[in-house]
């Protein structure tokens, strides 16, 4: 099978990449607007592009044409967002967040989630979390249709058993993040691990 993707409508370019580049992260992104309302949404066009500085990237798109969503309006306003990644008892509550709810309701006390001031930003982290990636913005780019947020990670909280404090060394024993899939509700979990190395081939 070869596909022209160029020569294809953007939903079916979106449906192809979706389905094709997977596993994917999901950031799970909570952001202030200009009266400090909180927003939180998940995205899964995101991953880590570096560490010297520390680099993140994802996409938010538009509600519309020519209409950013919340997250993407709320970061250019105020350029700090929190990226906090999803462990699989929090799936619903996640999903939940993606629901197109009026401009200013809070998705996380509709999702019954509370939050925990940032030590470094004005938006708060998901207390129930165990990952948080404080974030200010970069560069903003937009390529065509595209929108790319480029953040430099300030701080992370990090749950207690999950990295080794001396070395952090992963205990995969105590973290199993989910994994994003084919849209439009495909996920994956990652409990179910393996090593190899060039010393074992």
């Amino acid at each position: 099978m070869e596909i022209d993707l160029l020569s294809l409508k953007p939903a079916e370019r979106y449906k192809i990449l979706a389905s094709l580049v997977t596993p994917r992260p999901i950031a799970w992104v909570t952001t202030v607007d200009q009266a400090g309302r909180v927003n939180a949404a998940p995205f899964s066009f995101f991953n880590v592009f570096g560490s010297n500085p520390p680099l993140v990237a994802f996409a938010p798109g538009n509600k519309e044409p020519g209409i950013p969503k919340d997250t993407a309006r709320n970061i250019r306003q105020n350029r700090e967002f929190v990226i906090h990644l999803v462990p699989e008892d929090l799936t619903e509550a996640m999903v939940s967040t993606s629901a197109p709810l009026p401009e200013g309701v809070n998705e996380l006390e509709a999702a019954n989630l509370t939050t925990t001031p940032s030590l470094r930003i004005a938006p708060p982290r998901i207390t129930e979390a165990p990952i948080a990636l404080e974030c200010t913005e970069h560069q903003t780019m937009e390529i065509g249709a595209n929108r790319l947020v480029i953040g430099i990670v300030q701080h992370i909280y990090v749950k207690d058993g999950i990295l080794d404090p001396e070395n952090y060394q992963l205990d995969s024993s105590n973290w199993a993040p989910i994994g994003r899939m084919a849209s439009p509700s495909g996920y994956c979990r990652t409990s179910d691990l393996f090593e190899k190395s060039l010393n074992d081939i």
